[in-house]
């Protein structure tokens, strides 16, 4: 049976951190480890989880100086022992069941890497978010990701990865801790893509995602924040395309990677023939390849039971 550890950071989230910890110990299927790093609080979280959870055996406390969202990451990972590293920050919370759900899917399916989940936005939002209706097994994901940046993820508290890919995604250069202090979450999602996971979309309507603050960073981009983080993103993935020899070679792999996705959507294919309109060689070629994947969609196909 798959066993889990759940990493909680937290920067001066003193009001919020102790439901996030409450909710990753109440799980119906409980985790292995309970980890929570404290990112160099000013606010007395240390000493409040101190308090708290000093005597839990279930709780492995981290308390240090700040070094921002990816420094945490790294520390709390580093101290997993379980199969599988879910990942939540200190003001959010899950379901019971939320690990349950997890665990039977990276139970029956051995060839899963990567697994995020839908989410539902509370306090200063009330809302649905999640990347498809329906669960949806993606395949690998490294050509899209690495040629059009495209994002096969969730904010922080609705990942989870087996161990090996969450050790693989973190090892990156020291001076990058501090370019993600914040929205380290794209070192995790953009570098399981590239580095060769295989993910899978789980809809499980057990994250919940607290608004409150300027944390809704949806709501406040400008084109300065939005250009500044593509750059660093895009910056990022070449970090890890180099270190795996991908290049855009790949594109003539575009085919293959698509047949990767049992059930593909009509976006997911879109994406793709885009792909193999870009790749090298004969325009018309091209474009062939392109219908093909597009005709692959949308002609009728043996029928795969989403899990939700």
């Amino acid at each position: 049976m798959t066993s889990f550890a759940v990493v909680i950071t937290s920067y001066n989230y003193r009001g919020f951190v102790g439901t996030a910890v409450d909710s990753a110990l109440a799980q119906s299927r409980a985790p292995m480890q309970v980890i929570v790093v404290d990112d160099g609080s000013t606010d007395g979280t240390p000493a409040y989880l101190r308090e708290r959870y000093g005597a839990d055996p279930r709780v492995t406390l981290l308390c240090g100086e700040n070094g921002g969202q990816l420094v945490a990451f790294q520390r709390g990972v580093a101290q997993a022992r379980a199969d599988v590293v879910c990942f939540l920050d200190a003001d959010d919370r899950w379901e019971p069941d939320y690990l349950a759900r997890l665990g039977e899917l990276y139970d029956s399916r051995r060839d899963v890497d990567f697994v995020f989940s839908d989410m539902q936005l509370f306090g200063d939002q009330q809302r649905w978010m999640g990347y498809a209706a329906c669960s949806r097994d993606l395949g690998f994901t490294a050509i899209s990701t690495y040629v059009l940046m495209h994002w096969y993820g969730a904010p922080t508290s609705a990942l989870s990865m087996r161990a090996l890919w969450a050790r693989r995604t973190l090892e990156l250069p020291a001076e990058l801790g501090q370019t993600w202090r914040l929205s380290a979450d794209n070192c995790l999602v953009f570098g399981a893509s590239v580095l060769g996971a295989h993910k899978y979309y789980l809809r499980t309507g057990a994250v919940h995602y607290r608004i409150h603050g300027n944390n809704g960073w949806w709501g406040r981009q400008t084109a300065a924040t939005t250009y500044l983080n593509r750059f660093r993103s895009r910056c990022l993935i070449e970090i890890y395309a180099r270190n795996i020899g991908l290049d855009e070679r790949c594109l003539e792999s575009v085919k293959h990677e698509f047949r990767t996705k049992p059930d593909p959507s009509w976006r997911e294919a879109r994406h793709y023939a885009k792909l193999a309109r870009l790749r090298h060689g004969s325009w018309l070629r091209n474009q062939q390849r392109a219908a093909s994947i597009l005709w692959s969609a949308i002609r009728p196909r043996r029928h795969v039971p989403a899990t939700d």
